[in-house]
């Protein structure tokens, strides 16, 4: 059995590296010289360069996106018995968090034209037991917040941004992270912002949460072997805040050349049977992902891995059909948007480094594969 040569990867990890080697490898040797292998300073100047990015007076840095998650919800008083509100289509930290802390969550769907959760669907399915609202802003775009936040300020709720696809992000202007109570990011290394291993961070304008959270993330403690809380070890690694702040400085020219080569692909694309991303009014989209839709997708998937071309699916079932879910009760056509998203969905190649040519490349093949297809039927 053979297999074909990736030639066009759906991200490259290994060019970003060494378009940056040197300050990275003069970071991570002063962090070895240094000493300061788990939080430390590197950690802390990261904390204040991020919090700086996003707009808001507090980050506090863990170990992942998942823990910030968990921590957020801890630190906002979200408990057993209570409900979170958020997106069946996601990945599925952002549903198992709100189960890390005994709560339930409340799911509502997408709007199908910018993935994020439909404002105009939260309002019924608010109760009695409704503690938060986590808006997921997908594939590098918003969600809609300030209807979001209207409802929320309304009922008394607390709004916690899943922003774990969406550093740089703008809504209206104002970015991603800084738009409700608080604002959960991932650094897995796939991320926008990637660190080389895991990691994630907390933003907020909210000392309180602030002080919290910091004292979760580090078993509880107030000051060194004084626990006040039952904490855990969400510790970010001074390894990790050190590539961070060297990546930072980039972020802005890799976000702008995602932006440009999305523009390409919209181009390239036009007309040509699948449906590109949309930019909402509100949004400076990031492109996390670059997700068409397709009714064919899982041929056109084969069809561009025949060419070389690597794809992925971001994804393929939502998380009210998922088995380890299914104590939420939900069932097949509970959520129609998401459930066709899941079907239709497909990401193609886009990071910072890819060239022009392989842009056109995957276009063209994209084309080539929907026009045998059409022709066929």
């Amino acid at each position: 059995m053979t297999t074909t040569r990736v030639r066009i990867p759906l991200l490259d990890l290994k060019a970003q590296y060494h378009s940056i080697k040197p300050e990275i490898d003069a970071a991570i040797a002063a962090v070895l010289e240094s000493g300061q292998f788990v939080l430390g300073s590197e950690v802390s100047a990261f904390e204040k360069e991020f919090a700086a990015y996003c707009g808001t007076s507090e980050c506090i840095a863990l170990n992942s996106g998942t823990s910030a998650l968990h921590l957020a919800l801890l630190a906002a008083g979200v408990g057993p018995g209570d409900e979170v509100i958020t997106a069946p289509f996601t990945f599925i930290a952002s549903v198992a968090a709100v189960g890390y802390v005994g709560a339930r969550a409340v799911l509502v769907d997408i709007d199908p034209s910018s993935f994020t959760l439909d404002p105009a669907a939260i309002e019924k399915a608010i109760t009695a037991r409704t503690k938060a609202i986590l808006p997921i802003h997908l594939y590098g775009q918003t969600a809609d917040m300030d209807p979001i936040l209207e409802v929320a300020r309304r009922h008394g709720l607390i709004v916690i941004e899943d922003a774990a696809q969406a550093h740089g992000a703008k809504y209206k202007g104002r970015p991603a992270g800084s738009l409700g109570d608080i604002g959960c990011f991932s650094f897995y290394p796939g991320k926008n912002l990637g660190a080389y291993g895991e990691g994630g961070a907390v933003t907020t304008n909210h000392p309180q949460y602030a002080s919290t959270i910091r004292m979760l993330r580090d078993w509880g403690q107030d000051r060194k072997y004084h626990h006040a809380l039952r904490g855990f070890n969400y510790r970010m690694e001074g390894l990790q805040g050190a590539i961070l702040r060297v990546k930072l400085r980039h972020l802005e020219q890799w976000t702008d050349a995602r932006r440009a080569h999305a523009m390409q692909y919209d181009q390239l694309l036009a007309n040509s049977g699948v449906e590109t991303p949309k930019q909402m009014p509100w949004a400076r989209h990031v492109y996390h992902v670059y997700t068409v839709l397709t009714d064919n997708r899982d041929e056109l998937k084969a069809e561009l891995e025949a060419e070389g071309i690597q794809t992925a699916i971001h994804y393929p079932v939502p998380a009210h059909l998922q088995p380890a879910f299914a104590d939420l009760g939900y069932r097949t056509g509970a959520f129609p948007h998401s459930e066709v998203a899941s079907r239709r969905v497909l990401s193609l190649p886009l990071y910072p480094e890819l060239s022009a040519q392989a842009i056109w490349e995957v276009a063209s093949a994209v084309r080539k594969a929907v026009s045998a297809k059409t022709q066929s039927v």
